[in-house]
């Protein structure tokens, strides 16, 4: 996704942890097996993450509270964090997937019921 150089914080304190993404890839793997380490390899072997895009995809995760590691060992966090962010995404996906009927009708005002109260005096009179 392009975006505005000037106006991009990579540090705006959010995660994209969207359908599709290395994260959330990587989280749903962790998720599944949540009492059990896995290695960045043993995670790209499992999940498809090309192996260079693993570890900073965990680091990002870890920054977040998400997930956790001893030595080489990664697992989901332990805390509900997770289901926050995955309810905060779910969240952002609805409302990006909500269609204003009116911005896709140009004639959306030709739509519009008649509430003018007299309008119906008016005729009958």
């Amino acid at each position: 996704m392009a975006v505005r150089f000037d106006d991009y914080d990579p540090d705006d304190g959010r995660i994209d942890v969207s359908d599709g993404t290395n994260a959330h890839t990587i989280l749903s793997f962790l998720a599944e097996n949540p009492d059990i380490g896995f290695t960045p390899k043993e995670i790209h072997e499992q999940t498809g993450v090309p192996r260079g895009s693993v570890g900073s995809t965990l680091a990002r995760l870890e920054e977040h509270g998400l997930v956790r590691h001893k030595g080489d060992y990664w697992a989901v966090a332990e805390d509900d964090r997770l289901g926050s962010v995955v309810a905060m995404n779910h969240s952002f996906d609805a409302f990006a997937a909500y269609t204003d009927r009116y911005a896709d009708n140009d004639d959306w005002a030709e739509d519009l019921p008649d509430l003018d109260e007299n309008h119906d005096a008016d005729t009958e009179a």
